[in-house]
């Protein structure tokens, strides 16, 4: 028994997604058909093998895919005692020389800044389901929230405070070890737009007293018990962008990760230092974090405060 919960802790080490990508072995079995078709032996592998296979397969696949080919094929060569050195030349500056001659301009996120959401915050009307979505905008902009993070949360985890909230995010793309993290939303300048506000409106309205935060709501009105999908709230917003004429770009398309974009952003606009901003985005990198910025000239205690709601 102890030997099986043993095992399971081991196996939610990594994140399903990841788990399920290794299972499936597809970069894996890509390389090894590789191999045996060219007479290259695929384990354990070499830095010089993989590098030629890199580059036989290079203008067919995008860098991404590339990546985590060479990312699977690492693991497996751990796992079989053998690691693999991914930081070699063979490798590295051959995937750098792809990326120069087939790569494309990555996509990210159009920022969604304090501009944008009152547009967002327009368009959503005075229907259950714009309640319900006017309070996922602004909760989402204010806390510099990710999908998943936003999705997760349940009644639990609010408390109310003079100031505002506070919301606590039990899980996050950088919290591995689910520690989990509190951070503040304060009220908003504006009633309209103050993320305090809008989300009691709605779990007032919705009758939610326990359980997911945000959930579906059906086309008669209805608030069901089932929590928002992470497509759910994308097909939210871009309904909502559509309604607001808000249009992205191919380079940068309007997505729910634009509203942590912004929050950046707007942050930056506004003169928050870079600590506390990546004290409330819970980012690790100040290079990752910078790189949300978005057409921004870099020139309250929390700083969801200075957002200008």
């Amino acid at each position: 028994m102890a030997l099986a919960k043993s095992k399971a802790y081991q196996d939610g080490a990594d994140a399903a997604a990841t788990l399920r990508a290794y299972a499936a072995r597809a970069g894996v079995a890509n390389f090894e058909a590789w191999c045996a078709k060219y007479g290259f032996t695929a384990m354990p592998a070499t830095p010089e093998v993989v590098g030629a296979y890199l580059a036989a397969a290079g203008e067919g696949y995008a860098m991404p895919t590339l990546r985590r080919r060479v990312a699977a094929i690492a693991r497996a060569c751990g796992v079989a005692g053998h690691p693999l050195d991914t930081k070699h030349p063979a490798i590295r500056e051959t995937l750098r020389g792809i990326g120069r001659k087939h790569g494309t301009p990555a996509r990210r996120a159009a920022a969604l800044t304090t501009t944008e959401v009152r547009k967002l915050c327009r368009a959503c009307g005075n229907g259950i389901a714009g309640v319900r979505d006017r309070a996922l905008f602004l909760l989402g902009f204010a806390g510099a929230m990710r999908r998943s993070e936003l999705i997760g949360l349940d009644v639990e985890h609010v408390t109310w405070t003079e100031e505002g909230l506070k919301l606590l995010i039990e899980r996050s793309k950088t919290d591995k070890q689910g520690e989990g993290v509190e951070i503040a939303i304060p009220r908003g300048k504006a009633e309209e737009t103050c993320p305090v506000a809008a989300l009691k409106e709605w779990l007032d309205l919705a009758e939610i007293k326990a359980g997911p935060l945000f959930r579906k709501v059906n086309r008669g009105g209805a608030v069901e018990s089932v929590r928002l999908s992470a497509d759910g709230v994308r097909q939210i917003l871009l309904k909502r962008a559509a309604a607001a004429g808000l249009k992205g770009t191919l380079a940068e398309p309007v997505s729910p990760h634009g509203l942590r974009a912004g929050f950046v952003t707007t942050a930056y606009r506004n003169g928050v230092p870079d600590e506390e901003i990546m004290g409330h985005t819970r980012h690790r990198s100040l290079t990752t974090m910078r790189s949300y910025v978005r057409r921004a000239k870099l020139s309250q205690a929390s700083p969801a405060g200075k957002l200008g709601l």
